[in-house]
């Protein structure tokens, strides 16, 4: 769900294991950070555009992890935009097709964000901000499933992971987050503020899918999980690029 880095795989998953991943999931995805990180500076020295490593590092991202979560993205824009029905909206959400409105979705996050890691990869320690930014993202996890979230249906990805996480540790997580957001980008130069404001806006844009997910599909579906951390990621560039 996280990366095609291949790992050992636990004995048994049950909810304390299946939690404990979804904490760590901002440590899982390093491997792929740096292969980010270490593309933009090295880019960046070779004297290629700054956006074509931008929309080279959005790429980087989509392969490793087998487009997972641009594909929940792009199921759960069509989603809400197909019906008010619950039934429908969880019957397009399936279909491996791609509306307009997956479409549009995507154009604008991905561009987002690619033209955002081009802005910070022209900053001296952008490589790093880019590479903890991507981390920091996948922190949305401990939120998406965090208890009182329902999942929308059963069986399903969502049905193993949906409030497995105490509100205790959802916390405690997002206060790491924002801890690390903080130090990394004061000291890219910017203000000791800054870090905090990430982490709220990104935390208010995850809230907002899933109270939108909550309302119209019951409960989050592993394409939500997908698109959080995609929504996530954009809003965590754009208030990087004010460094």
């Amino acid at each position: 769900m996280l990366t095609v880095v291949p790992s050992r795989p636990p004995s048994k998953v049950d909810r304390p294991v299946a939690a404990a991943a979804m904490l760590v999931a901002p440590l899982v995805v390093i491997p792929l950070a740096l292969a980010v990180g270490l593309a933009g500076w090295g880019g960046r020295e070779a004297g290629v555009s700054p956006l074509v490593l931008g929309f080279g590092a959005v790429g980087l991202l989509a392969l490793g992890n087998r487009s997972f979560h641009v594909d929940g993205l792009a199921d759960v824009a069509d989603a809400l935009t197909a019906s008010y029905d619950r039934e429908r909206s969880l019957e397009v959400m399936v279909d491996s097709t791609s509306g307009p409105a997956a479409i549009a979705m995507l154009i604008v996050t991905l561009g987002i964000q690619a033209s955002a890691f081009a802005s910070l990869f022209t900053i001296d320690r952008g490589p790093v901000v880019a590479a903890v930014l991507v981390c920091a993202s996948r922190a949305v996890l401990s939120v998406t499933c965090a208890t009182g979230v329902p999942p929308a249906s059963e069986p399903g990805l969502a049905a193993d992971y949906a409030g497995i996480i105490s509100r205790r540790w959802t916390a405690l997580s997002w206060l790491v987050t924002a801890g690390a957001l903080t130090g990394v980008l004061a000291w890219a130069g910017g203000t000791w503020w800054l870090g905090l404001v990430a982490a709220v806006v990104a935390l208010g844009v995850v809230a907002l899918v899933l109270h939108r997910a909550v309302q119209r599909f019951g409960g989050v579906t592993g394409d939500v999980f997908g698109a959080t951390i995609e929504l996530a990621l954009a809003a965590l560039l754009i208030v990087a690029t004010i460094i």
